[in-house]
């Protein structure tokens, strides 16, 4: 008796977590689509605003800068072997 009580118990427990899990789900598809929603409103409006004033600079890219080069350069162990004498 007490083994189907645990039973019941736990497919109630069961039945409650999966319903949660799948609300969950349907809000996190439903912020995932308001996210890119806002992802491509934001990218059009900025594309907008660039057309409207192309003379903004603060609208333009940084320039790169180049990476710096190490000041070590390739040296074969062959030249840092010892010498046989």
């Amino acid at each position: 008796m007490l083994a189907l009580f645990v039973a019941g118990v736990g497919v109630l427990g069961a039945a409650i977590a999966l319903a949660w899990v799948r609300r969950v789900s349907r809000a996190l598809e439903v912020l995932k689509q308001s996210y890119w929603e806002l992802r491509y409103e934001y990218t059009r409006l900025r594309s907008q605003l660039a057309r409207l004033d192309p003379d903004d600079t603060s609208a333009e890219p940084e320039p790169v800068v180049p990476p710096v080069t190490p000041s070590v350069s390739f040296v074969p162990l062959s030249s840092i072997r010892k010498k046989d004498r």
